[in-house]
């Protein structure tokens, strides 16, 4: 008997491919995903959509498996790759979250989340926080890589929601922007908000939460720049919305305006943003702990494709 599978597109996979998409949510390889897009198996508000098609954000995604055996290769949580603990010890443990991964279980998510695989790893965490996401004190996007830290202990959880609440948390991106940022160092102080008209997505409105990012671009290419981002606030989609309002929006970022051509060139199917370095003061005893993170692989590719590009 097929298994059907109906639920609303993420916010956070909106614009991605249909293929890319179901990879992510669903936990197939991106073969399989296309397969079950080309053979019909896949719709949007209940037309039948290709596996290259890109997701609206506001739509009913529907997916039928067509035998159970075909979804058992879904990984289970605890064997989710390229989910790192960087750092751990009684109070707090500091993961290396790879794109794909949602920060806790929400409505309409269906993949793997930091939450899930940490449980099914064993880890105790904090209780502290609505219930389907203790121990949470700050998130990143499905489609963002990088460093997460989650409270293991109640009085962690305090601390941590204090510090991120008064951010006196380092929290330090890199990202790759379409054209040439100016000033090259600066800060963008917009308020952000839900978009006017697409919902699923956000924009500089004068309505929105005061929302401040400061960057540097650290390396010029002919069709991007690196850039260093250290955000103020925290606010979903900040970086993203942002550097789109620069008019230089990340490389891969197809829902907040990127070059759908670049990203093809480069190989990217998601926006080029990875949390590369977060700093904290210990919630135990105070002293300052830093940790980093590498570029991950499709990242990495993305940069040097750009710079073999021009050599």
């Amino acid at each position: 008997m097929a298994d059907v599978r109906t639920l609303p597109v993420p916010d956070a996979l909106a614009g991605e491919r249909v293929d890319a998409a179901l990879s992510r949510m669903l936990g197939l390889s991106r073969t399989r995903a296309a397969e079950l897009a080309e053979a019909g198996h896949v719709r949007v508000d209940g037309v039948a959509v290709g596996k290259s098609a890109r997701l609206p954000g506001d739509a009913w995604l529907e997916v039928e498996l067509p035998a159970v055996a075909e979804v058992s290769t879904v990984p289970t949580e605890d064997d989710v790759p390229g989910l790192r603990v960087a750092y751990e010890d009684d109070d707090v443990v500091v993961v290396d979250k790879p794109v794909g991964v949602a920060a806790h279980p929400s409505p309409g998510w269906t993949g793997p989340t930091v939450v899930g695989v940490l449980a099914a790893r064993g880890y105790r965490i904090s209780t502290s926080g609505a219930a389907e996401r203790q121990g949470v004190v700050h998130r990143l996007d499905v489609g963002t890589s990088g460093l997460m830290v989650v409270a293991k202990s109640e009085h962690a959880y305090t601390v941590l929601k204090r510090a991120f609440k008064e951010r006196t948390v380092d929290k330090v991106y890199h990202a790759l922007a379409q054209g040439h940022p100016e000033p090259t160092t600066g800060t963008i102080d917009a308020p952000i908000g839900r978009h006017p008209s697409q919902d699923w997505k956000f924009a500089v409105t004068a309505e929105g939460k005061p929302s401040v990012t400061h960057y540097e671009v650290l390396e010029m290419l002919p069709a991007a720049s690196l850039c260093e981002v250290h955000l103020e606030t925290g606010r979903t989609h900040q970086i993203r919305v942002h550097f789109q309002a620069l008019r230089h929006p990340l490389v891969g970022d197809l829902t907040y305006g990127a070059d759908p051509a670049l990203a093809q060139r480069v190989g990217l199917t998601r926006q080029w943003l990875h949390a590369v370095r977060l700093g904290f003061a210990h919630p135990a005893d105070g002293r300052h702990l830093e940790v980093t993170s590498e570029y991950p692989a499709d990242l990495s590719h993305a940069l040097e494709t750009l710079r073999d590009g021009y050599r």
